[in-house]
C-alpha cells in the first residue's frame, strides 16, 4: 500500500510540475494587440452578416432615387456628376483589417499600401449596379479617395477589374498632400454639377464634418441634416473612420495605451 501511495504521489506531482502548452489565452496582450483585437467583431459583422449586405443594397437603391430626383432639378446646361469614395464604398478592404488582427497590429501606411498594391479588394453589394445606372443616365462618375497618389495605378487596375463605368485616369482623384477632399471636389465642380455624394464618412460629403467635439459631431450633423439627406448617401463602416478620431479627442498621434483608455471612456453605460 505504501509503495502504491508513493507512486501515485510521484505521478500526480509530475503532472502538476510539467510545463503547460503555450496558448493565446496565456499571452498578455500589448495595447497595440488589444486595439487590434477589439476590431474583431466589427470586421466579422462587415464580412459575414446579411445585415451588412442588406444595408449596402438598400443604400445604393436610395442613391438611385436621390440621383433621379436631383437630376430633375438641374438647370439647363448643367452637366451632372456623382462623386464616390472608394474604400468601404465601392471596394471592400475588410481582408486588410483581418490581417491586422491576425498580426496583432494596427493601421500603418506601409501595411496599407502593400494591401492596395495587391489589387485584391472585392466589390461591395449594390455598387456596380448603381454605377451602371448612373452611366446610363448620362451622369459623370468620379472616384475621389484618400488612397495616396503613389497607389494610383494599383487602385485604377482594381476598379477596372470589375469593369466599372468611367473607371479611368481622368475620373480617379487620389490624395497628394491633404486628406481634405474639398479641392478635388471643387475641381469636379468646375465642369460639372455634383448631384450626389456617396461614402462611408460624412467628410465624403463636406469636410466641415471633420470638426467634431465632445458631442462627436452630432450637433453639426443635426444642423445640416436636410442638405445631407438630399445630396448624400452614407454607408456603414464600424471598422474605422472619421468618427474614431473624435473618440481619441482628435489626437491622431495618440499612443495605443491612450487609445484604449479613450475607447473605454466614451462607452456609455445603460445602468
Amino acid at each position: 500500500m505504501k509503495l502504491n501511495s508513493l507512486l501515485s504521489f510521484i505521478f500526480l506531482a509530475a503532472i502538476a510540475c510539467s510545463p503547460k502548452e503555450n496558448s493565446q489565452s496565456d499571452h498578455s496582450l500589448t495595447h497595440s494587440e488589444l486595439l487590434s483585437e477589439q476590431s474583431l467583431l466589427s470586421v466579422l459583422w462587415y464580412q459575414q452578416s446579411a445585415e451588412m449586405k442588406a444595408i449596402y443594397a438598400q443604400s445604393y437603391n436610395l442613391a438611385k432615387i436621390l440621383m433621379e430626383r436631383n437630376l430633375d432639378e438641374l438647370e439647363e446646361g448643367q452637366r451632372p456628376a456623382v462623386i464616390l469614395d472608394i474604400d468601404e464604398t465601392v471596394l471592400d478592404n475588410s481582408p486588410f483589417q483581418e490581417k491586422m488582427i491576425e498580426r496583432g497590429e494596427t493601421f500603418s501606411v506601409k501595411a496599407w499600401n502593400e494591401w492596395v498594391d495587391r489589387g485584391e479588394a472585392k466589390l461591395l453589394p449594390g455598387a456596380k449596379d448603381f454605377l451602371e445606372f448612373a452611366g446610363q443616365k448620362g451622369v459623370a462618375i468620379f472616384y475621389i479617395s484618400n488612397r495616396h497618389v503613389s497607389t494610383f495605378d494599383a487602385t485604377l487596375e482594381n476598379l477596372k477589374k470589375f469593369n466599372l463605368p468611367q473607371a479611368n485616369a481622368d475620373h480617379l482623384l487620389l490624395k497628394e498632400e491633404t486628406s481634405n477632399k474639398t479641392a478635388r471636389r471643387n475641381k469636379v465642380n468646375e465642369e460639372y454639377k455634383t448631384i450626389l455624394f456617396i461614402g462611408d464618412n460624412l467628410t465624403d460629403f463636406k469636410h466641415s464634418y471633420a470638426n467634431r467635439g465632445e458631442d462627436m459631431g452630432t450637433e453639426y450633423f443635426l444642423q445640416t441634416i436636410d442638405s445631407l439627406l438630399k445630396y448624400a448617401v452614407i454607408l456603414p463602416n464600424p471598422m474605422y473612420g472619421e468618427w474614431e478620431h473624435a473618440i481619441y479627442n482628435n489626437q491622431k498621434g495618440a499612443e495605443a495605451d491612450q487609445k484604449v483608455k479613450f475607447r473605454k471612456k466614451h462607452i456609455e453605460s445603460g445602468y
